[in-house]
């Protein structure tokens, strides 16, 4: 029972979309000072995508797991992107969308933190 449980999240986070939880993003972000562009640029440095690019997944309401098997360029160094969300230890996440899902999870937390955007994507100052 508890691994269909698991099996759920999993299909129920991959079948999400972008354009759904992106808006959810930037109010937190704004919430703290921060603006939609500091969370396009963490989106942008995580995939490689182009504006252009971003705007048609967004538009288009591209689930997450043709988002991030889309990316042409994912950045190595967000794999190196570490701490807990919803208690969950990134890095221990085995399903490779869920894991990028949470990373980005984590890269907007950062920035509501008010931690500085170069900071938040300089992965090796960690």
């Amino acid at each position: 029972r508890r691994e269909a449980e698991m099996d759920a999240k999993v299909r129920r986070v991959r079948g999400m979309s972008l354009g759904a939880v992106y808006p959810l993003y930037v109010a937190k972000v704004q919430r703290k000072g921060r603006t939609a562009e500091d969370v396009r640029a963490v989106v942008r440095w995580m995939t490689g995508f182009s504006e252009e690019e971003l705007d048609f997944h967004l538009n288009e309401r591209t689930t997450f797991e043709r988002f991030f098997e889309a990316a042409p360029s994912p950045n190595p160094a967000r794999l190196e992107v570490k701490g807990k969300i919803c208690g969950v230890a990134v890095e221990a996440i085995e399903d490779p969308i869920v894991r990028e899902v949470r990373i980005l999870d984590k890269l907007v937390d950062e920035l509501a933190k008010g931690r500085p955007l170069d900071r938040v994507l300089d992965r090796s100052r960690r």
